[in-house]
């Protein structure tokens, strides 16, 4: 059995238990009409635009699997289309035409809204931050989903975290890279508050949407470029271009991802279904975690095999990320509230984690080049 095959068998154990209590407790058919239970309540038909393309390994097909597994659970009562990039709008204007209701939904990344809502990238992926284990608990357990709620209401957006993706690699570079120095000028496509980490040592940084990023890269916009993990990279084709590939991904030790719906949209949904949205979300959790870690190894030494030179940030350039990053949490904490309540919140649960992750796992040795 695979991966697959575990999260659609346990999406539909848990969405058939919530479905049952929640028209056992209505105690009627009328009831179970007004929570959108099985049996009744009127369909409902979300136009999702994504940010990441159906053929995207995890990133772009999770959110189809999402799509099928709600309407499936549903009973077909809720449906939603998935649509590639550009195809309804462009991928940097998901948020805005969801939150007019120009959109009904969005399948994105809550980094890419940086420019919008400087806190957005603390629910996305944090330099020097947690790992896929740390970062579920705080956003379920340690009042993370309730910010990443409570800042986008404002906006019109309900949102449910969807993906959450293993380490992504430091970057490709047109240039072996063995001194901090050799970074100030460089052109470089960079994600979320990384970028601004970069931006303090001196790399001009551009924020692309995927589709973006290779021709660029090809026509000399860019001379490096970081975007996510091996079997995403090589979709992508920046081995081509770009024969240095860096790790440790320190600005991205886990990613997450999201599905965001118009919040007048959500509240047509009844309350079974959207139970149902918020699990068939989780499930995509799981498949994005398993698919990520599991994936990586083959990519690598195709790679390899393909002239690539792997490489692993010398501590001395891995402490000037440190020392810029830190710089950039302390500004954007001062410049903008929500950022410090959030950035507290996270390093509060990290101070009480700390020991526990200490204690708990085995340390892992840095491997030398092959």
């Amino acid at each position: 059995m695979n991966a697959k095959q575990i999260v659609t068998i346990v999406v539909a154990l848990i969405v058939g238990g919530v479905i049952g209590a929640l028209t056992f407790r209505g105690g009627s058919k009328e009831s179970a009409r007004q929570t959108g239970s099985a049996g009744g309540g009127a369909g409902i038909t979300l136009k999702m635009a994504s940010i990441f393309p159906a053929s995207l390994e995890i990133l772009g097909d999770t959110g189809v699997v999402f799509t099928d597994d709600v309407r499936k659970a549903t009973g077909g009562r809720v449906d939603i289309k998935f649509f590639d990039p550009g195809k309804l709008v462009p991928g940097l204007e998901i948020f805005d035409a969801v939150s007019k209701g120009a959109v009904d939904a969005g399948w994105s990344s809550p980094g890419f809204w940086i420019g919008k809502l400087p806190a957005a990238p603390l629910f996305s992926a944090i330099p020097f931050g947690p790992d896929t284990t740390e970062y579920m608990a705080w956003m379920y357990e340690g009042g993370g989903l309730e910010l990443f709620r409570e800042m986008y209401k404002p906006h019109n957006l309900h949102v449910e975290p969807c993906m959450l993706i293993a380490p992504e690699a430091s970057g490709w570079f047109r240039k072996e890279i063995t001194s901090v120095q050799q970074l100030n000028g460089l052109k470089m496509r960079f994600f979320g508050l990384g970028g601004k980490t970069m931006q303090k040592l001196g790399v001009s940084v551009q924020l692309l949407a995927p589709g973006d990023i290779f021709p660029a890269l090809e026509r000399g916009v860019l001379d490096a470029t970081e975007f996510s993990m091996p079997n995403t990279d090589i979709k992508f084709g920046f081995h081509r271009i770009a024969k240095h590939y860096y790790f440790p991904g320190w600005h991205q030790q886990a990613s997450w991802a999201e599905f965001i719906v118009n919040i007048n949209r959500w509240n047509e949904i009844g309350e079974a279904d959207q139970k149902i949205i918020e699990l068939a979300c989780k499930a995509g959790v799981v498949r994005t975690i398993s698919q990520g870690e599991s994936k990586q190894g083959p990519v690598l030494d195709q790679f390899r095999k393909e002239g690539v030179q792997i490489h692993y940030w010398t501590p001395e350039i891995m402490a000037a990320y440190e020392k810029a990053t830190a710089e950039v949490m302390a500004e954007e904490s001062k410049a903008d509230p929500f950022f410090a309540k959030t950035w507290e919140s996270l390093q509060k649960f990290r101070a009480t984690y700390k020991e526990w992750a200490a204690l708990s796992r085995l340390p892992r040795p840095v491997l030398s080049e092959k």
